[in-house]
């Protein structure tokens, strides 16, 4: 572990979208965002705002000292298949716990917008 490498998970209040191939695989208004030393901010949306039905759990698992054990999703769209496109923490370390039970997508292999809210704070 990096000395000083943080981690900090707050609501994101913003509409999330996330497409793939010009196809809507998540919208959601209540999704978290992650901000971590070293890397751009992560959105995690509820799996009820995702697509489930077009995604396949794989095999592959990987472990991070801040977050815990995370496992992977594949989108299978229009005949083609995108490995490991989504991630999860299905059961994090106590520090991450606000992302139990939420998703997110690799920024660079899915499309997403976030549309910061005009709710009044």
């Amino acid at each position: 572990m990096s000395p000083g490498h943080t981690i900090s998970i707050t609501p994101a209040n913003a509409h999330v979208e996330v497409r793939l191939d010009g196809e809507v695989l998540a919208s959601s208004d209540r999704g978290m965002q992650l901000d971590e030393t070293g890397l751009p901010p992560r959105y995690y949306l509820p799996e009820a705002d995702v697509r489930m039905e077009l995604l396949r759990p794989t095999s592959f698992h990987t472990h991070c000292p801040f977050k815990g054990d995370a496992s992977y999703w594949s989108a299978d769209l229009n005949g083609e298949t995108h490995d490991g496109i989504v991630w999860a923490y299905p059961e994090p370390i106590s520090s991450a716990t606000e992302i139990a039970g939420l998703m997110s997508f690799y920024p660079d292999r899915t499309e997403i917008s976030v549309t910061p809210s005009t709710t009044p704070g």
